[in-house]
Formats: structure tokens, C-alpha cells, sequence
């Protein structure tokens, strides 16, 4: 102890709570440095759909659902042009700078996911493949409809999957669709079977269906059906409907 105007104090460690410095990425602060953002995994998100209305960044770069490119937009507009026309706003590449969106109908969102599932479906079963899309009318013309049937065949050479999209028939239910699709599977039966089965979408007013080329095990497999078969049987054809078809 010393003088009256001093406190005695007894001498030992003292515990005082003080924030320590480190080298961790939370203390950057202290440094002077900028505290780095968590990069957004483009894999992350593995479910096409709308995010609502709760747009996690302040400018967002747009694509209407016509396709055309809006460019930068606030989120603010973004969510009164949603409001404005009944649209809903998908994630398209959010680590670009800014991240791209897309406003799309709830029908074109659900077709969408039709097309992803068909195509991790291939992925998981046939290892990756790519998947090459045709679209036309129901109404096409026979000449025009051979060069399809063609083109068909040299992306099936190629080892690719095509999916085929048949539309605006005169049919009401469909059976026009069906049919032109049928017509295709047919002429490529000796090289192509089908993953997915011609079958109508959105209420008859489209019919799709996904081909792929026969593996080598299965073309062995003809062979020796053929040799099997009596004479003038077609076993691509019978097969069609079976191997590969779900």
C-alpha cells in the first residue's frame, strides 16, 4: 500500500475480456482489409424453379419470358414487373456479375423441369450424353419431315440423344402428334429406341419423346434374334417398344 490517495491493489494476474486477433477471414476487419464474400457455387442450386420475391442481390440482369434481353434491372422493378404480369423469377447463372434471371410463366417453368429430369435421367443411366432437341409442327410436310428424320439419324450416329417435340396439330386430342412422332420412331428403329415413349404434354397440345442409339450389347443381341427369327420378321421393331424404353 502506499499514500491515503492511493488504492492498495494486490498484485496477480488480472482477467480482462479482449477480442484477440487471428488470421481468420472474421477478423479482417481489424486489418484494414475487405472482408471477402463466400463465392456462389454455381452447383449449388440443383432445382429449376422460382425463387418468390425475395432477390438476394440489388441489381439482377433480366430475360423476359419471350426471351428478350431486358439487361440491368433494380429488384425493386424486377418485383413490380412480376406483380405487373404474373411472372415468376428463376436463377439462370448467379455468379455472373450481375447474376442472370430469368422471368418465366409457372407452364414454361413446369416444362422446364420436364426437360431436366428427362435429361438427368439419361445422365444417371447412360453416363454423360448429350441431348440434341427438334421441334415442329404436325402439319409438316412429308419431304420436310424426311430431312428431320435424316438429321435425326446423323445426331443418333453421332452416339447423341434427341428429343423430339411435336406441335400445334389440327387434333384436339392429340392423336395427329402421335402419330408423325410414331412415323419417326419407325424409320429409325434399326438405329435408335426410345428413353422416353412418344406421349402428349400440356393438356394434347405437344407431344415429345426422347431417342437413343441402341448400345452394342443390344445391337448384339439383334443379330442374334435375327438369325433366329423367320424370315422377313423386322426385330429392331419389336425391340423398340422393349430395351431402353421407359
Amino acid at each position: 500500500c502506499t499514500s491515503n490517495s492511493m488504492t492498495c491493489v494486490r498484485r496477480g494476474p488480472l482477467a480482462i475480456h479482449v477480442k484477440g486477433y487471428s488470421t481468420t477471414e472474421q477478423d479482417d476487419e481489424y486489418s484494414g482489409k475487405p472482408v471477402k464474400k463466400k463465392k456462389v457455387d454455381p452447383n449449388a442450386r440443383k432445382v429449376f424453379g422460382s425463387i418468390g420475391r425475395k432477390i438476394p442481390y440489388r441489381l439482377i440482369h433480366i430475360i423476359n419470358d419471350n426471351g428478350e434481353d431486358l439487361g440491368n434491372m433494380h429488384r425493386a422493378d424486377v418485383i413490380r414487373i412480376m406483380d405487373e404480369k404474373g411472372l415468376k423469377l428463376v436463377p439462370i447463372k448467379e455468379n455472373a456479375d450481375p447474376p442472370i434471371y430469368k422471368l418465366l410463366t409457372g407452364k414454361q417453368i413446369h416444362e422446364e423441369q420436364l426437360k431436366l429430369r428427362e435429361k438427368q435421367k439419361l445422365s444417371s443411366s447412360h453416363g454423360t450424353v448429350q441431348i440434341k432437341e427438334l421441334s415442329f409442327s404436325a402439319g409438316i410436310a412429308k419431304h420436310d419431315l424426311d430431312i428431320k428424320t435424316k438429321q435425326i439419324l446423323h445426331w443418333i450416329e453421332k452416339k447423341h440423344h434427341v428429343r423430339i417435340s411435336v406441335q400445334k396439330g389440327s387434333s384436339a386430342e392429340g392423336n395427329d402428334k402421335l402419330e408423325v412422332l410414331n412415323q419417326i420412331t419407325d424409320a429409325v428403329s434399326e438405329h435408335a429406341t426410345c428413353v422416353v415413349k412418344p406421349k402428349l404434354i400440356k393438356e394434347g397440345r405437344s407431344a415429345v419423346c426422347v431417342l437413343r442409339p441402341w448400345s452394342e450389347k443390344e445391337l448384339r443381341e439383334q443379330k442374334k434374334k435375327v438369325k433366329e427369327q423367320p424370315q422377313g420378321t423386322d426385330v429392331s421393331k419389336t425391340e423398340s417398344t422393349g430395351l431402353g424404353s421407359v
